[in-house]
């Protein structure tokens, strides 16, 4: 697949992770989850088709932004997400955030997840639950929610959190 189904694209927006960011908004998820502030992402087919290359000008086009895949459920177009991570660690010095409603582990057991896994620097993973809702919450909306330092993770085999409010986090 050489086209990924995009919801919008947010760009120098401050809420998808740390500093500014371009944020890819996927369309398609399979989770729906109750609370959900984007239900419409649910359906792939509300999304518009984007070649990589228009997402990598995209990207391109403000040097100082980073890049972050949200949605819907960006593991739900893992491969082609993987190509255009794979293209921004290459041409660029960006960092990218990735947004699912997958734990890290499941994200790991399937191999199209874990090329996409391979491309970023962090990953917010799990269902939102709304008993779990908490708005002080950096860069997530429920308590269950973590944030990954992927590239840590995948080379040490344990799962590393990062925690913004420690400011530790990666590539910024």
């Amino acid at each position: 697949m050489t086209k990924i189904s995009v919801l919008k694209i947010i760009e120098s927006t401050t809420v998808d992770g740390p500093g500014l960011r371009t944020s890819i908004y996927c369309a398609g998820c399979n989770n729906a989850c109750p609370g959900c502030h984007n239900p419409q992402s649910w359906d792939i087919n509300n999304g518009t088709p984007m070649t990589i290359d228009y997402l990598m000008r995209r990207i391109k086009d403000d040097e100082f932004c980073n890049v972050t895949f949200s949605g819907g459920d960006p593991m739900l177009q893992a491969l082609p997400l993987a190509n255009l991570a794979q293209r921004v660690k290459k041409e660029t010095s960006k960092n990218i955030w990735c947004y699912t409603g997958y734990t890290f582990e499941q994200c790991l057991a399937k191999p199209d997840r874990l090329q996409l896994l391979k491309n970023i620097d962090a990953l917010v993973d799990g269902p939102f639950i709304i008993a779990q809702k908490d708005p002080d919450l950096l860069f997530r909306g429920s308590r269950n929610q973590r944030i990954i330092d992927v590239p840590t993770s995948l080379a040490t085999g344990q799962t590393v959190l990062l925690h913004p409010e420690d400011d530790i986090l990666p590539n910024d």
